[in-house]
């Protein structure tokens, strides 16, 4: 089985910021998420958890695996997709014309500038990670936790389960929500 989650809140979260690489820290109600995970995932046997290395999804992944002996791997293609400059905007939907909210209203036309990922790069690195490490887990009958964020845990929803650019967002979750995926 396969599992993904994405990592608790922030306070770029509860700020409407966008965070992409900046390694920001889990608040404390993202604390209390992941500690509601551990609890929703308590009776789910994973034999390993990937997890992005920046910090708010290695310490969720922390948080819901405190007291198993499960390993967390870290792993760069599970980083989120890279804003570039628009990192730390507030509220961007509030600003006309800013050219990152392509990125989730109209994915399709999304064109990416300013040092931001684009979606055919995030694709590939996730799609490397897919096919190196989880596939060949799942054929071996592992199960998988995969701990990350919102726009890279998107490119792995939308890979496995082969939805087009124009619905990329619809395997969006919320914070800390615990989903299976295969």
């Amino acid at each position: 089985m396969l599992y993904i989650l994405r990592h608790g809140k922030t306070d770029w979260n509860a700020a409407f910021k966008l965070q992409g690489r900046t390694d920001i820290k889990l608040n404390e109600e993202g604390r209390e998420m992941a500690q509601n995970a551990a609890m929703e995932a308590k009776d789910i046997d994973f034999d390993i958890c990937f997890s992005s290395p920046l910090i708010r999804a290695l310490e969720t992944a922390r948080i819901v695996l405190h007291d198993r002996d499960i390993p967390i791997e870290c792993d760069d293609r599970l980083m989120e997709m890279c804003f570039g400059e628009y990192e730390g905007i507030e509220r961007s939907f509030d600003i006309p014309d800013c050219p990152i909210n392509a990125l989730f209203k109209d994915p399709v036309n999304y064109t990416a500038d300013k040092g931001a990922e684009s979606f055919e790069e995030l694709f590939e690195r996730t799609g490397d990670f897919l096919n190196e490490k989880i596939y060949p887990l799942l054929k071996e009958g592992k199960d998988i936790l995969i701990v990350g964020h919102g726009a890279m845990n998107c490119s792995i929803v939308s890979q496995i389960k082969g939805y087009d650019l124009a619905h990329f967002w619809d395997g969006m979750t919320d914070n800390c929500k615990l989903v299976r995926l295969l």
